[in-house]
């Protein structure tokens, strides 16, 4: 028995079995590529689920970490701290919102967004049975009220009760989500791109038509950017796109580039009429060397001209993607945005996963039969020539 798979067996005896992990225990990164404890090197096309931004092994970006670990790691939200003002700061510009509030993960910055919003409906009116719409095959995480606004059964029906006064709508037709649309509406909460759900894009018509019923009937525009945010549509957020501004936004993810951060922004007018001094809280948000994370991860992104990357190779891997699929009657079809691509296929695509990382390409799924495509922004069109290379023998 090799010493990897020895890891592995003291692995599962001592993790919860919450994860089916691939067999491979990774040691360390350069670039966009991975290399396992045996030296194994992998093509990454999944970037830690859309963390690694940046690739593996910035010198700038881990020497900015070093500094702040000599300076100070935390100091809890009694007090200010430099990183996190900064950071706060550079968000509200590259975002275009104006409050910040950090957290932890993605999850929490969802936690907090619905709080947000039921809190502003509150305000109005005095009344607690205030109803959100979310989207069907949507996917905002695993705590208690992110798992509410998930729009997967599945995921949910074991941990019943969920908070209440949930409703769902399908992604992308507006007639749906004005049909659930009550005069206890607070909030409607959807993923620019559903990831996890598919690859989805939300079209420019749903965008806009959401936006402004929103708008008419003083309901909340939340949308989840956790994933497709942080400039892998080609914008920094994906609704940047069509100019469709929401209420309240959550980011996380590439936010941190590996150190785990998360953050929900809204608009003045939901700041000035919502969470209060002991309405939320965090021990570890926005902690300096989080905000140091941040900081440096938002100054890469523009000496590095991270934005004008993505919108080049995209085209590329987009171009590259329809070609392998004109060759393969298997694949039904694309799509996705910018450095967030779908492939379908017409079968589930768990052997073709695993195929491609025995061969030395890391993939995902996005359900059981699309391959995800979320790599590094700095990836170049070599890396997705190798990736083809390697993919089209697995199909």
């Amino acid at each position: 028995m090799s010493i990897m798979n020895e890891y592995i067996e003291e692995a599962e005896k001592d993790l919860l079995h919450t994860y089916n992990r691939f067999q491979v225990v990774l040691d360390k990164g350069q670039g966009v590529h991975l290399y396992d404890m045996e030296g194994k090197s992998y093509l990454d096309f999944v970037s830690g689920i859309g963390v690694f931004a940046l690739g593996y092994g910035d010198t700038e970006y881990n020497d900015a970490l070093k500094a702040q670990i000599d300076k100070i790691i935390h100091t809890s939200n009694y007090y200010y701290n430099m990183p996190a003002i900064n950071a706060a700061h550079k968000l509200k510009k590259i975002s275009g919102m104006d409050r910040v509030f950090f957290t932890n993960s993605g999850a929490e910055a969802v936690e907090g967004a619905i709080k947000a919003a039921r809190k502003y409906a509150f305000l109005k009116d005095n009344s607690t049975d205030h109803e959100i719409i979310a989207m069907n095959h949507s996917f905002h995480g695993r705590t208690y009220g992110a798992l509410s606004v998930t729009g997967n059964p599945h995921y949910r029906e074991a941990f019943e009760p969920m908070i209440g006064n949930i409703r769902f709508a399908d992604f992308n037709d507006f007639e749906s989500v004005k049909s659930q649309v009550t005069d206890k509406t607070c909030a409607i909460i959807m993923e620019t791109v559903q990831g996890e759900g598919g690859i989805y894009p939300a079209t420019e018509e749903f965008l806009k038509n959401v936006r402004q019923l929103c708008d008419e009937k003083d309901i909340l525009l939340i949308l989840d950017e956790i994933q497709c945010g942080m400039g892998r549509t080609g914008y920094m957020y994906a609704w940047q796109k069509f100019g469709v501004k929401p209420d309240i936004m959550t980011t996380a993810k590439a936010l941190g580039c590996g150190v785990p951060v998360g953050a929900f922004l809204m608009t003045e007018k939901v700041g000035a009429n919502s969470l209060v001094a002991g309405d939320h809280g965090t021990t570890y948000g926005g902690n300096p060397l989080a905000a140091a994370a941040i900081n440096k991860v938002l100054d890469l992104f523009e000496t590095k001209h991270i934005i004008d990357n993505v919108r080049e190779v995209s085209e590329y891997l987009e171009e590259q993607l329809e070609e392998l699929k004109k060759r393969h009657d298997c694949i039904t079809c694309r799509r996705g945005s910018g450095l967030l691509q779908g492939l379908e296929f017409d079968h589930p695509v768990a052997e073709t996963i695993n195929a491609a990382l025995e061969h030395g390409l890391i993939l995902i799924n996005a359900g059981a039969n699309v391959i995800r495509f979320i790599p590094p922004l700095i990836i170049t069109k070599e890396d997705v020539d190798e990736m083809i290379s390697i993919l089209e023998p697995c199909i």
